[in-house]
Parts: structure tokens; C-alpha cells; sequence
């Protein structure tokens, strides 16, 4: 049975490494994938996905005004496709992510969505709250904090290194512009006031 799933996690968790490894493993299988990504992000090439660690892969792209279920569909159409993989999911309208959900549904087609949950002020995205609603199956891709602990949220540092608390949700960055911190961290890097750690 065909299911929607969400992948979601702070920036540098490995998101992308994972989808492309899921990719991997069904076409050594001799099954074929479909991957989209989003159409404004060129950091590993326009209409690619790429890993920090060097792995990449072609894929189709989306933008604002794309319909998701219809491109699913197109594909279906053209010959036999085991899953639908989506990567930087966190740009999706909620209309786009019930797109992925009624492809699930009416195609019978398995989606793995791979994004971001929250934002550099610590508010959900559109598309993750979307998923977060409708997704069958949730998985945490985790990653640490400088201080060990898990990180749950991402800053984004302006030209002098310090965290911005302003600004458009959607800015395309990597390991220059964002950093992942636990939530304590976070506080601090935002300005709010966090008293001495107790020690353990």
C-alpha cells in the first residue's frame, strides 16, 4: 500500500544523501524513481540534487505554480516508476502537498517528501506543517548541535556572523549562511536570555 512519508530534519542532517540513497537502492533493484526538486534551488546545479558528500542525481523541478499530481501522473504515464521522491519539501504550498497526497491515494505511487520542519525564526514551512498534517509516516533525520545534544532548529547568520531575526522565510544557503543548533543554543543566538547551565 502506497504511503506519503515525510523526512524532515535541520540543515546538514544528511536529507538529501538519504533520498538519493533511497533512490539508489530501488534502481539497483531494477525499479526506476522520479525525483523533483525545487526550481530556484541551483546550489548543486539547476535541476539536480547533490549532497554535501559529493552524490548527486538529475531531477525534474517544481515551482510555485506546479501541479505535483499532474507531473506525477505524466510520469506514471510514460512506463513503470517505484516511488516519487521530493526533496527541499519545505517550499511547498499546501496545495502541493495534497497533490502528493492524492498521488499516493490515486496513483497507488509511494512519496518520499525530504525537507526542512522549521525556519531560521523557528516557525514551521507551509509545506512541512502540510506534511506534518498529512503524511502517513514521519521520520527525523538527526543531527547535532555544537554542544552535542540534537539539534531542532537552524540559524541564519548575516555577513557579520550573527543570527538574523528578520527577513524572508525562503533564502537558499548552505553551510555559510546556516547552522544548526539545539533549541537552548538557539535562545542564545537569538537573544533570549538562557540562564547558566546546572551541572549534570
Amino acid at each position: 500500500m502506497a504511503k506519503l512519508y515525510f523526512h524532515y530534519s535541520t540543515m546538514n542532517a544528511g536529507k538529501s544523501t538519504l533520498l538519493l540513497q533511497a533512490s539508489y537502492n530501488y534502481v539497483e533493484r531494477g525499479m526506476e524513481t522520479y525525483l523533483l526538486t525545487a526550481d530556484f534551488d541551483d546550489r548543486g546545479g539547476q535541476g539536480k540534487i547533490a549532497s554535501r558528500i559529493g552524490i548527486e542525481a538529475r531531477a525534474d523541478t517544481y515551482g510555485a505554480e506546479s501541479d505535483l499530481f499532474d507531473m506525477i501522473d505524466d510520469r506514471l504515464k510514460r512506463g513503470p516508476c517505484a516511488c516519487v521522491l521530493v526533496d527541499e519539501a519545505q517550499w511547498l504550498s499546501r496545495e502541493q502537498v495534497w497533490q502528493l497526497a492524492r498521488a499516493v491515494d490515486d496513483l497507488s505511487v509511494p512519496v518520499m517528501a525530504y525537507g526542512l520542519r522549521v525556519d531560521f525564526r523557528g516557525e514551521l514551512f507551509p509545506g512541512s506543517a502540510a506534511l506534518l498534517a498529512l503524511a502517513d509516516e514521519m521520520r527525523e533525520v538527526r543531527t547535532i548541535c555544537h554542544c552535542g545534544r540534537k539539534a531542532t532548529m537552524v540559524i541564519r547568520m548575516g555577513a557579520d556572523g550573527q543570527a538574523l531575526t528578520e527577513g524572508a522565510q525562503v533564502e537558499v544557503g548552505g553551510n555559510e549562511r546556516y547552522v544548526s543548533l539545539c533549541r537552548r543554543h538557539f535562545r542564545e543566538a537569538t537573544g533570549d536570555r538562557v540562564p547558566p547551565e546546572m551541572p549534570v
